[in-house]
């Protein structure tokens, strides 16, 4: 019986520091400290406030209320561990709160954003822009004008051209490649420079790329006969390989001279060495081709060479639809 009371009130003990941790106020009770002897006898120590015996036998609770102390105890536990979900759903919450930015920062971030994609935009702008052709600062000046009116016939530039020596293609050539054929043709035709074929016979365009141009100006319903071939450079440059800036400078002007004289409505460039000597720009015929460009007064169509076509056949389709815009071009302004 000793025991049984010894380990109640030890229970007791423990349920109100249990309390006291949850926060239940108004619980101040020294309880005293029990010990039982080898005789089973209880033997109180008082506390330190000197509880009196009667007063301690007035304080012992009953069984009655230790179940009803335990029995509200086991509810608010209960209760507790309900709502401890709900405390760690809003403990998580805070933490990712915590982690954002406050308002201001979170408006400047967005401004800060925002100024980074307009300045993406901008430079965008910027490369459009750039991609578009350069065709200001020719020899001619602005080439919102129309071409100059010229007196002079073809046989006075070949007679000036004469025996050339200005750059140094002339050391390897066989033959200088002067401009052919019809002289009041609406359609003309510029290379980049001869190739072999051309340079032993004097003539533009006769080796396979040749014959290949020959077959797209009569796809459009014309003639070699019908329209004006010539070339940026007159002379073959070894190996076949691209004329320098300085020898396409050389030679650029005499054929400048010969689009004067002709004035043509339409010119067709052929390849991205010529388009970019003739145009001065810096945009690939990728980008170029497919679309006329103003040219004082010309409508200038790029395309691609023969002889890229022969190395890919692929592109003969785009080649195509670029010619059926010449020859439409060609008809209306015949209207």
């Amino acid at each position: 019986m000793s025991k049984e009371f010894s380990e109640l009130i030890k229970d007791v003990k423990e349920q109100v520091k249990y309390l006291e941790e949850l926060g239940v106020e108004n619980l101040n009770a020294n309880l005293p400290e029990i010990s039982i002897s080898q005789k089973s006898e209880i033997r109180v120590t008082k506390s330190q406030n000197e509880i009196s015996q009667d007063r301690l036998e007035k304080f012992v609770p009953t069984k009655d209320i230790l179940k009803d102390v335990i029995s509200k105890n086991k509810g608010a536990e209960e209760k507790i561990e309900s709502e401890r979900p709900k405390r760690r759903s809003r403990l998580l919450d805070s933490a990712r709160l915590s982690r954002l930015p406050s308002l201001p920062k979170r408006n400047l971030s967005n401004r800060n954003l925002q100024q980074k994609q307009d300045k993406i935009n901008e430079q965008r702008g910027e490369k459009d822009k750039m991609a578009e052709p350069k065709l200001n600062d020719t020899l001619f000046g602005d080439i919102s004008e129309t071409l100059p009116e010229s007196s002079e016939t073809i046989e006075e530039i070949r007679a000036e051209i004469g025996d050339c020596t200005r750059c140094p293609l002339h050391e390897g050539r066989t033959n200088i490649v002067h401009s052919t054929g019809n002289r009041q043709s609406d359609l003309m035709f510029v290379g980049e420079a001869p190739g072999a074929d051309e340079d032993a016979k004097g003539e533009p365009f006769v080796g396979r790329a040749g014959k290949l141009l020959n077959k797209i100006i009569e796809a459009i319903g014309m003639k070699r006969e019908d329209v004006f071939i010539g070339n940026i450079n007159r002379c073959r440059p070894p190996g076949n390989r691209q004329p320098t800036p300085e020898e396409s400078e050389t030679c650029k002007p005499y054929l400048l001279r010969e689009i004067s004289i002709v004035k043509p409505k339409v010119i067709v460039v052929l390849g991205n060495t010529a388009m970019k000597n003739l145009l001065d720009t810096k945009v690939g015929i990728t980008k170029m081709r497919g679309k006329f460009v103003d040219y004082y007064g010309v409508k200038v169509m790029p395309t691609f060479h023969p002889a890229y076509l022969l190395r890919d056949p692929r592109k003969k389709r785009e080649v195509w639809e670029d010619m059926k815009m010449v020859r439409d071009e060609i008809e209306k302004s015949a209207e």
